[in-house]
């Protein structure tokens, strides 16, 4: 697997569901600086259609999304 963006952290959420994703993401994320990038793996198929959008409101920046397997990787920019 080649990466596009080179993670600053790495968050594995494994089957956590979205709720308790995004209470972490929002943890880990205040944590970074602006322009840091977090990777997000999660093999949680409603992620893929919640966390879009959550990035959105929060103003951060979806970088990319690759899925391999039934799992996914999202790579996130913080504003």
């Amino acid at each position: 697997m080649s990466l596009q963006y080179i993670p600053d952290v790495i968050y594995d959420a494994g089957q956590t569901g979205v709720g308790e994703l995004v209470d972490r993401l929002f943890s880990k994320l205040e944590k970074l600086n602006s322009g840091q990038i977090i990777e997000v793996i999660s093999n949680v198929p409603l992620v893929s259609e919640d966390l879009p959008t959550w990035i959105k409101i929060q103003n951060h920046t979806l970088l990319d999304r690759k899925d391999f397997g039934g799992i996914s990787y999202y790579y996130i920019e913080k504003r």
